[in-house]
């Protein structure tokens, strides 16, 4: 037998490690002196602690681990839960993929020439008109999509006319930034509201609204650098928000698969600013 301390130099695993292992039943103690409470390890569970770490370096939860020791390291239980660890890694390395990408073009965007981030910032009126609109919420930005296939199946079917400039836009209507579920109505502007709402599909009169517009070049990674300018924009010329922001797609994945390609117009809603105290 073997004290605690001395199994843990033999297993290379902390002494919190091997109380916490056995406080959730994991690795028990060979024997407990009722009278010092001193744990004694065996010999054979050195074997076991090593299967428990090796299983730990894959990435296996001690919740998983658990549950192959309860089998008696049974192969089918293995190999199960090998699958899904294996499906876990190729999302995993799909993540490292797109991070690094994003690596990539975050260098490119902060070594370029200032210059280039020189936004013309414009105060203009968007006007009252008739739309075809959906709001709901969604899992996340990348998720805008999803609203745009929901309202084109709904108003297709019905021909509706749209007007000669559409506003395809996207409102953001949460009051604060969140990173999921977020409160995104779309919209596209039609000749009349003289259609059938249904399934969740609305054709109102969306009011005026004046606005602080920039027209965005190329992807949305620009977004950061265009709310700082138009953030100082506001403050110079007082101005404050006035309602949820919102882009206007002049050209968009929609119609254009190369983000190079794309026209955005982000609208920020404004009105004077109030230097009542």
């Amino acid at each position: 037998m073997f004290q605690i301390g001395e199994f843990s130099k033999l297993a290379n695993v902390s002494i919190r490690s091997l109380r916490h292992y056995d406080k959730i039943g994991l690795l028990t103690p060979e024997k407990i002196n009722t009278e010092t409470n001193y744990r004694h390890y065996s010999a054979k569970q050195l074997q076991t602690i090593n299967k428990i770490q090796k299983l730990k370096e894959i990435g296996l939860s001690l919740t998983v681990i658990n549950k192959i020791l309860s089998s008696g390291f049974d192969a089918k239980t293995i190999q199960s839960h090998f699958a899904i660890r294996e499906l876990e890694l190729q999302e995993e390395l799909e993540t490292i993929k797109q991070q690094s990408l994003l690596l990539e073009s975050s260098l490119a965007v902060l070594k370029e020439d200032s210059a280039k981030w020189n936004y013309h910032i414009t105060k203009k009126e968007i006007p009252e008109r008739f739309v075809a609109s959906v709001r709901n919420t969604i899992p996340s930005f990348a998720s805008e999509g999803l609203l745009w296939e929901r309202l084109y199946a709904e108003i297709i079917p019905q021909q509706v006319q749209f007007t000669k400039e559409p506003y395809s836009m996207a409102i953001f209507h949460d009051d604060t930034y969140r990173e999921a579920d977020v409160d995104v109505e779309v919209q596209a502007a039609v000749k009349t509201a003289d259609y059938e709402s249904r399934n969740g599909i609305f054709f109102k009169e969306a009011p005026a609204v004046t606005v602080a517009s920039v027209i965005i070049n190329g992807s949305y990674e620009q977004m950061t650098a265009v709310t700082e300018t138009v953030a100082i924009w506001l403050e110079n010329h007082n101005y404050q928000l006035n309602g949820p922001m919102f882009n206007i797609y002049h050209v968009s994945i929609a119609t254009e698969p190369n983000p190079e390609n794309w026209v955005t117009e982000a609208c920020f809603p404004i009105k004077e600013e109030n230097h009542e105290i």
